[in-house]
């Protein structure tokens, strides 16, 4: 199922509620970066959007960062299995391929969840799209090794990624 879509000056035009209603799916269980740029608009461009959104992270403090970390799910995780997924989370895993992992796969990307969630306290972020499960499963056992702090800004990074991805699903030019 597609995602509803909408344009910019719709966007730019919708009350702050219909805004966020809108947008909450943008960043995962983060409806409050919506919040933050429906005060800031309107907008010119997709860009300009998705700059302010993710400033709004950046300027929120690490603990709300690792609360937005946090919010978004285990690759192949038990979420995934349990059919628990966000919308945009299923469609961005199984259009990865990660919901045609051979046992063996399964299995190492359990590990390697488990593994990463101890060593940093938060799941493994991956903008998937654009990747298969092989070169997924490559950069989780690269990642892995990482210090903590590395692996905090490119789980951001990859939130970003993520996000611009769902907004460009989202509006239409």
């Amino acid at each position: 199922m597609k995602a509803m879509q909408y344009t910019l000056d719709q966007l730019n035009r919708i009350s702050t509620d219909a805004f966020v209603a809108a947008l909450s799916g943008v960043f995962e269980h983060s409806p409050w970066v919506a919040e933050v740029a429906a005060a800031q608009r309107p907008y010119e461009s997709i860009d300009a959007l998705h700059k302010t959104m993710s400033n709004a992270v950046e300027a929120a403090g690490e603990a709300k960062q690792l609360a937005l970390i946090n919010a978004h799910p285990e690759l192949a995780g038990k979420a995934a299995v349990r059919g628990e997924l966000t919308a945009e989370s299923t469609r961005e895993q199984s259009g990865a391929g990660l919901d045609q992992c051979t046992q063996e796969e399964f299995d190492k990307l359990l590990r390697l969840n488990a593994a990463y969630r101890e060593k940093f306290g938060f799941p493994f972020i991956f903008a998937v799209r654009g990747y298969d499960r092989h070169g997924i499963i490559a950069s989780f056992e690269s990642r892995v090794n990482n210090r903590r702090a590395d692996e905090l800004r490119a789980s951001l990074d990859q939130i970003y990624r993520i996000a611009r991805f769902r907004l460009d699903d989202l509006i239409s030019a």
